[in-house]
């Protein structure tokens, strides 16, 4: 198990921790942690949706950002920039990129459950200069070439 070292904000001191909400999840369930009691997401609309926690990712890993599938097939809300990246060397607070693709307005509440996090290894890559590339079947084709 990989440790993952988080920090509530004074704004969430009401709410739990990120949680895995099944054994098999791959994602935990986070929270809006408002100022506010709530907050109105119309229709096109997006909002820095905060969520009170900070985080200190091991190094090698980053936590990812992900829609909630119940609130996208329901409501039409997601989050944009998805799978977002929170870098193992931030240290300020999580907050999500919410956005309304829905017909009607959706309210978030402080506590909502709006997203989730995904931590994942990373790995970054050593960049060597070419000026040849070998060569495949595909080539240069992209964005439906194959067919599929």
């Amino acid at each position: 198990m990989i440790k993952l070292k988080l920090r509530k904000l004074e704004h969430a001191a009401d709410l739990p921790f990120p949680s895995y909400e099944t054994p098999q999840s791959a994602g935990m369930d986070v929270r809006a942690a408002l100022i506010q009691p709530e907050l109105i997401l119309h229709p096109g609309e997006r909002y820095l949706i905060p969520t009170g926690i900070q985080a200190q990712i091991p190094i090698g890993y980053e936590l990812q950002v992900r829609p909630r599938s119940g609130l996208a097939i329901k409501h039409g809300i997601t989050m944009l920039n998805s799978p977002g990246t929170i870098d193992a060397d931030y240290r300020g607070e999580i907050k999500v990129i919410a956005i309304n693709h829905g017909s009607l307005p959706y309210t978030v509440r402080h506590g909502d459950r709006i997203a989730q996090l995904i931590m994942a290894p990373v790995q970054q890559a050593v960049i060597v200069e070419s000026e040849d590339l070998d060569r495949t079947d595909r080539g240069d084709g992209g964005f439906g070439s194959t067919g599929r």
